[in-house]
């Protein structure tokens, strides 16, 4: 068997506002009742990587980072905003960056990376 990536284990100080902003991010759904502590994300539909969630409560920079990949970048950028994320502030993109750098509602980057067709 080949080694594969089951979870992003997503560290979060705020569990029920990750929940709803990443089921409404990435189109996916509560795959059981969330522990008080943790929560793990699924697809509403088709196959796909889930998402954990684990409540933190430490202050130090959490280690981990997403890439979204999207045929359409620009409104998938305007979609996240308008539900919560933000702007990653003072980013120095390169010029022939395919990538957008945003914040999750905790202050957490991800990308938002432009699909061609190469991938």
């Amino acid at each position: 068997m080949k080694l594969k990536i089951l979870s992003i284990v997503w560290g979060v100080a705020d569990l029920n506002r990750a929940i709803a902003f990443w089921c409404e991010a990435l189109h996916y759904k509560i795959k059981n009742e969330p522990d008080v502590d943790f929560a793990i994300l699924i697809p509403k539909e088709g196959d796909g990587m889930q998402l954990s969630l684990k409540l933190t409560s430490s202050e130090q920079p959490k280690r981990h980072h997403m890439d979204l990949i999207t045929d359409n970048q620009r409104q998938e950028v305007e979609r996240l905003l308008s539900i919560g994320a933000g702007k990653m502030p003072g980013w120095n993109y390169e010029d022939d960056a395919d990538y957008v750098v945003l914040l999750d509602p905790e202050g957490n980057s991800f990308c938002v990376v432009q699909q061609n067709n190469d991938i």
